[in-house]
């Protein structure tokens, strides 16, 4: 990169060898030294390379040599110059031509390098950094049954406000509750991201991005509107490196997206994993492709002390989930495509454990399980109380009970997707799709054992405790674009979701769908139509209830505009 004061230096070189170039010579003795002298400053600016500079040297004394003679019959031919006269050096024509041609394509290389000779340009560095974004606007109504149960509790507030007495006799004041029956109409709701992405070299790229939010839930960038017109806040959505090892495989750590092929059903669409991903995929010829992806991610650290007041360290129970996933893409024919995937995710300590016999009463600020309680959870995964209190033996009957509660079961989960895509006439499409979940480590007898038989929900009408480890989900969609990009796309889709309490953890998957969570089956629909280049409305209607245990009916419609950026 040639810096401002060599431009400067090359700019007066090429004027003084156009002057010299244009002047008449008048006769007189010629300088050697001064055309030398300047071959060597170029040298020096770098403008010329030390192995040209020795040819141009040689190449000027021979010509120089020429001069002399040729000046000496002139002057002896000619009169003595008057008072006044200007006498210009003389530098040989090839001289003069190569410092201006090595002048103008080291000036050139430069400028086009760094933008600054084309008008209306902006520095090299912009060209590598990149912004995207969306924007969504969604009214939202819940429409609750009026034969749901008013007593469901709210055990992820419980958890984040608790501990909560569960004696009767020594707490009149109620748990947190969910709503069931009360309807939410017209609940106006803004999603708006802002991404920036920058390529560092070839290989590299980082990328940041933030988005509106009620508060740090994980499967929903929404921001309720309302609240005396007060400002929204911002959180980092995103914050990544990405390294391209090889063509077929990338690496990324940080915060970043759903780096495996999966349904909202076990995912949300506003998820974002905290972690680092290895992703492969590789095409074997124009109708086969394979990927796969390899990851670590930390779901929970534990903290240092039992209580922010508390003397007594806890062990350390990292939670963490570990992923796997392989898959192929297959293109049958011309009209028909065929995607598959298989996933397997080792969820590591999220289950609760159960406290070995602890005295709150006495003042002990915790008990030493405590930490075992998931921080974020939606509903549906069966939780039991985690502290095993000991009664006070003045008062047994009336001993305090404040308690947190914790996930029963295991989580290993696998995760088969199935996709076909279809071409139908009159440019129409159809997209078929299947997703099965099964909790590998779903097991009844172990939870309770676990739970030292204190689960507190998912109870049928006869006070036993009910679950399962599945979950199934079929949808079509119908239409003339599956993604909708331009003005006049369109499509509508259909589907049908059944999901068991502990088929999946329950913090990470769709937040509308029976308001979130597991323990949910019902259908959904819906459709979506293209406005104008990147802008479209949508419309769903979602109807769910319980799979096992208290009655709980919720239909959502959502109205939407969207646009992406």
């Amino acid at each position: 990169m040639i810096s401002p004061v060599n431009r400067l230096t090359l700019a007066v070189g090429m004027v003084i060898a156009t002057l010299v170039g244009q002047a008449t010579a008048a006769p007189a003795a010629p300088s050697e030294n001064a055309t030398i002298n300047l071959i060597r400053l170029l040298v020096e600016q770098g403008v010329l390379k030390q192995s040209a500079a020795d040819g141009l040297i040689a190449q000027a004394e021979k010509e120089a040599q020429q001069a002399r003679q040729t000046s000496a019959a002139v002057v002896a031919a000619g009169p003595v110059a008057a008072p006044g006269d200007v006498r210009v050096q003389y530098v040989p024509a090839a001289v003069r031509d190569q410092i201006r041609d090595q002048v103008k394509a080291e000036v050139m290389t430069t400028a086009k390098n760094e933008n600054w000779a084309q008008p209306n340009t902006f520095p090299e560095w912009a060209s590598r950094i990149s912004f995207d974004g969306d924007l969504r606007l969604r009214t939202e109504s819940r429409y609750f049954s009026g034969h749901n149960s008013n007593e469901i509790l709210d055990y992820a507030k419980l958890n984040e406000s608790g501990p909560y007495d569960v004696n009767k006799d020594t707490n009149t004041k109620l748990p947190p509750l969910l709503n069931t029956r009360e309807d939410r109409e017209n609940l106006m709701r803004l999603r708006a991201r802002l991404g920036m992405k920058a390529i560092i070299s070839p290989e590299w790229t980082a990328g940041i991005r933030v988005g509106t939010g009620n508060d740090s839930n994980p499967v929903s960038a929404n921001q309720t509107l309302g609240g005396g017109f007060g400002k929204k806040d911002l959180w980092l959505d995103q914050g990544y490196l990405t390294w391209k090892a090889t063509q077929d495989l990338t690496l990324t750590g940080g915060r970043f997206s759903n780096p495996f092929y999966s349904t909202d059903m076990m995912y949300s669409k506003d998820l974002n994993f905290d972690g680092v991903a290895g992703m492969f995929d590789h095409k074997l010829n124009k109708d086969w492709g394979l990927f796969a992806t390899l990851g670590a991610f930390p779901v929970e650290y534990s903290s240092d002390t039992a209580s922010s007041n508390g003397k007594d360290k806890e062990d350390s129970r990292n939670k963490w989930m570990f992923g796997g996933q392989i898959g192929a893409d297959w293109k049958i024919n011309n009209s028909n495509s065929l995607k598959g995937a298989m996933a397997y995710y080792r969820f590591e300590d999220i289950e609760g454990q159960r406290s070995s016999p602890c005295k709150p009463w006495e003042g002990q600020p915790a008990c030493d399980t405590d930490g075992s309680r998931l921080t974020f959870m939606q509903k549906g995964n069966s939780v039991f109380l985690l502290r095993d209190i000991v009664p006070n033996p003045d008062t047994p009957g009336l001993t305090p009970q404040p308690q947190f509660v914790g996930l029963a079961s295991k989580f290993d989960v696998l995760d088969l997707n199935l996709v076909w895509d279809t071409e139908l006439p009159q440019n129409m499409m159809l997209r078929t799709q299947g997703n099965y979940i099964r909790n590998l480590s779903y097991d009844k007898g172990k939870m309770l054992k676990r739970a030292d038989y204190e689960i507190v929900n998912n109870i049928n009408s006869e006070g036993q405790f009910e679950s399962g480890g599945n979950a199934l989900m079929v949808q079509f969609t119908l239409g003339n674009a599956l993604d909708m990009r331009k003005r006049g796309d369109w499509n509508v889709l259909a589907g049908y979701k059944y999901i068991q309490p502990d088929a999946l953890p329950d913090g990470f998957n769709d937040s509308s769908f029976h308001l979130g969570g597991t323990n949910a089956k019902g259908y959904y629909i819906g459709g979506s139509y293209g406005i104008d280049k990147n802008i479209y409305a949508s419309a769903r209607w979602l109807s769910a209830s319980e799979v096992y245990g208290t009655p709980f009916e919720v239909d959502v419609m959502q109205l939407e505009l969207n646009t992406r950026f």
